[in-house]
């Protein structure tokens, strides 16, 4: 199944300040959660610390070499970039890559897909944020309005790549 990046994102390109999203929009968790349900979800480990459970109605995907994780139902530890592309290909739906900032650049040869919601804000305080240029070689073809402001662009890679 393919593996798609889902994220949210200010003007400034920030995704994160202390562990944690920097906004809150109900309509962003909404898509998040309507997009994903169903699906696996792939994370970092500070990502799933931020989150403190598993998320329900997904199979949830914890990227980690060096913590332990307690077995709990819905939940599988991976430990590699390789282990992880293998194991998606085994899967029924799609492989979300939700974060962190390091995760999104170890699956960035193998995102078939990207999900963008954009959020119509500058966060100044923010401590983790995506390379400017993630999206070169890459085109819009979707795009919802989801509420509050925030847009959501689907992007795939470029013909020319």
């Amino acid at each position: 199944m393919p593996l798609s990046s889902i994220i949210a994102i200010s003007q400034n390109l920030a995704i994160g300040r202390d562990g944690k999203l920097p906004w809150h929009y109900s309509s962003d968790l909404k898509f998040f959660k309507r997009t994903t349900s169903g699906n696996a979800i792939l994370m970092g480990y500070n990502t799933w610390l931020s989150i403190g459970k598993p998320l329900p109605n997904r199979l949830n995907v914890i990227l980690t070499r060096n913590h332990e994780i307690e077995p709990r139902p819905g939940v599988v530890v991976l430990r590699s970039v390789e282990d992880a592309v293998e194991f998606s290909k085994y899967l029924t739906g799609e492989l979300f890559i939700i974060g962190g900032a390091s995760v999104y650049d170890a699956f960035a040869d193998h995102i078939e897909k990207w999900i963008v919601t954009e959020i119509p804000e500058t966060i100044e305080d923010a401590d983790t944020f995506m390379p400017e240029g993630f999206l070169n070689g890459w085109t819009s073809f979707e795009k919802e309005e989801i509420g509050e402001g925030l847009t959501v662009r689907t992007y795939y890679r470029s013909e020319l790549d």
